[in-house]
């Protein structure tokens, strides 16, 4: 359910929605946001996979932060049907990692000294380093707001605001990774032990999208058992079918009885398997670690489901 309603009496618009030290974070969240995009839409230019996701990301960061600010000035969130510390904590943490991978990829692929040739020219060479940088800033605005709202030790709060709850979205993100890599020709259909993996990656994907869509909408007090203890349970599963998918991924990827434990050197760069495999591989391990780390934190944790 929505966040309690203010008390009679109380002013309509909420001033510390903009003024306050979060309220400051998502101001310059929609200003970095803004000028980021706009640099790039007006002649620093995008092309191809990489530079649509960064504008798809910025575009839905600053969208999403725009209906955070209103709702939050106009005291609106206090109207809807979901738990409002739940949602903005869980999106400002998206936020981030979208953030921080545009940031990352922008410059990467299309930010350089060298101007470009006409009629692109060097106008288009500044305007993607100043969106370069503007992008680096959004990034700070996002992950400054995540400190700030982040539960400390003790502090009764929403899950998502929790270490715990902040891992599962990390959690979430890296899984997309993997899948992205999945479907970038990794063979994984060769082998029963690669697509057990794989069931392995979907099956805890959708558990943890679960428990952020209950946490959000405000659900978790009616599941029939302690919210907390599902977590921590779902949790300690999903470490073992994690630490499985460790042991059989690189070796029936890596090893030389299935697989390539060197890249072939006829192999395309861009359209290899066998560097899929190694993403794959690579962000397992990360995968495993934040879900063990999120198995530490979910036994000490203290939050209000609804709040």
């Amino acid at each position: 359910m929505g966040s309690a309603m203010e008390p009679p009496g109380s002013a309509y618009l909420h001033l510390g929605a903009v003024t306050s030290p979060v309220g400051t974070a998502r101001v310059l969240q929609l200003a970095f946001g803004c000028t980021t995009f706009s640099l790039v839409a007006h002649r620093g230019g995008f092309t191809g996979v990489q530079g649509t996701f960064c504008m798809a990301a910025w575009g839905f960061c600053f969208a999403v932060s725009a209906l955070v600010v209103a709702c939050e000035f106009t005291r609106l969130h206090g109207c809807l049907r979901l738990s409002w510390g739940n949602f903005t904590a869980a999106f400002a943490m998206l936020a981030t990692l979208l953030c921080a991978t545009a940031a990352v990829l922008y410059p990467l692929y299309f930010a350089r000294r060298e101007c470009p040739p006409e009629p692109a020219g060097c106008a288009a060479r500044d305007f993607r380093l100043a969106a370069s940088v503007f992008a680096g800033l959004l990034f700070l605005a996002y992950a400054v707001e995540v400190a700030l709202t982040r539960a400390r030790p003790g502090q009764v709060t929403s899950y998502m605001a929790t270490v715990s709850g902040l891992l599962k979205i990390v959690q979430a993100f890296v899984a997309c990774i993997i899948f992205g890599a999945l479907a970038h020709d990794s063979r994984y259909g060769r082998y029963v032990a690669t697509q057990w993996c794989v069931a392995v990656y979907s099956l805890c994907f959708l558990a943890t999208v679960a428990v952020v869509a209950l946490s959000v909408m405000g659900h978790t007090g009616g599941l029939g058992c302690p919210f907390d203890r599902l977590v921590v349970v779902y949790t300690f599963l999903a470490v073992l079918l994690y630490l499985s998918a460790a042991v059989i991924w690189p070796v029936f990827c890596f090893d030389p009885k299935y697989g390539e434990p060197k890249r072939p050197p006829d192999c395309v760069r861009g359209s290899c398997p066998w560097d899929s495999q190694l993403v794959v591989a690579i962000f397992t391990y990360v995968n495993l670690l934040l879900y063990v780390a999120d198995l530490a934190y979910s036994q000490r944790i203290r939050f209000v489901p609804s709040l």
